[in-house]
Parts: C-alpha cells; sequence; structure tokens
C-alpha cells in the first residue's frame, strides 16, 4: 500500500478538528458517534463493546501522542477511519504514559476481501511515525489540509 492510498480511508465527515472528551472512554464514544451520525454503523453499543474488549488487550495508545483504537466489527460495511484530535490531550494509557492529541479509529469488517486491514494499519503507523508530520497533523486548518498531508503535496 502506498502512502498516498490511505488518503482513500479518510472522509470529511468523520473528522473530528477538535474532541470533546477528556477520558479514553470518552474518546472513544466520541468517535464511534461519527460512524453513527453518518449512518456508517447502527449499533453504537456493539462498535463499544469490541473496542473495550481490544483496549483491555493492550492500549492502542501507541505513544508519541498517537492512538490508533481500531477492530473488525460486523457493523462495519468496509475497511475506514475516523480522525480526531484533541488540543489539550486526552490520557489514554498510552506506551509512554502522554496523553494523546491524535486519533485514528480504524474499523473494518471481519473479512473484507482485498485484506486492506492490516496493510492500512502499518501504513498508518508508518505515516505517523514522523515528528513533522504529527506536528502538522496537529495544526492543520481543515481536512483539505490533512488529505494534502497523506497524499505528500
Amino acid at each position: 500500500m502506498e502512502r498516498g492510498e490511505l488518503a482513500l480511508y479518510f472522509h470529511d465527515e468523520l473528522f473530528l478538528p477538535e474532541m470533546k472528551a477528556t477520558n479514553k472512554e470518552e474518546a472513544l464514544e466520541e468517535l464511534v458517534d461519527l460512524f453513527v451520525k453518518n449512518h456508517i454503523i447502527r449499533n453504537k453499543e456493539i462498535v463499544l463493546e469490541m473496542l473495550r474488549k481490544r483496549e483491555a488487550l493492550g492500549s492502542t495508545g501507541i505513544g508519541k501522542g498517537v492512538a490508533i483504537p481500531h477492530g473488525r466489527t460486523l457493523a462495519a460495511p468496509d475497511v475506514m477511519i475516523a480522525f480526531g484530535r484533541s488540543t489539550a490531550g486526552i490520557e489514554y494509557d498510552s506506551m509512554d504514559g502522554q496523553p494523546v492529541h491524535l486519533f485514528f479509529m480504524v474499523l473494518a469488517p471481519p473479512h473484507d476481501r482485498s485484506n486492506k486491514y492490516l496493510p492500512l494499519l502499518g501504513k498508518l503507523v508508518e505515516f505517523i511515525s514522523e515528528d513533522q508530520v504529527r506536528q502538522q497533523l496537529l495544526e492543520a486548518k481543515d481536512f483539505q489540509e490533512v488529505i494534502d498531508l497523506i497524499v505528500g503535496e
């Protein structure tokens, strides 16, 4: 998967420029609500339960101010990413103990035929591994700036 292909999984209606959440549970709910509000998923609780179980295995707060809550669920029609930002930062039990500012919630159906889910997670981690990229994501004024950064323009 090329870096630019990541942009195909981001959508304006799944972009939250400033999250209101103050803790991990609220952050998960706020991002799942984006999928519900946009009629992508119907059952919020099924998705939250899956995400809570995933978090119980180990925090998806990967450090450096980033969290990638993710999982497979029958509720997801396709592989999708909701992206949210928190200027203040949210306590998330991250690996480095630091608050999270950038959230990428990745949902996928149990079996995606083209097997995009794991390569997508890998490419996302690779993309946000650079300090400069994380800073630019925090400073992006709108969704288009986020997309331009992803495709490398």
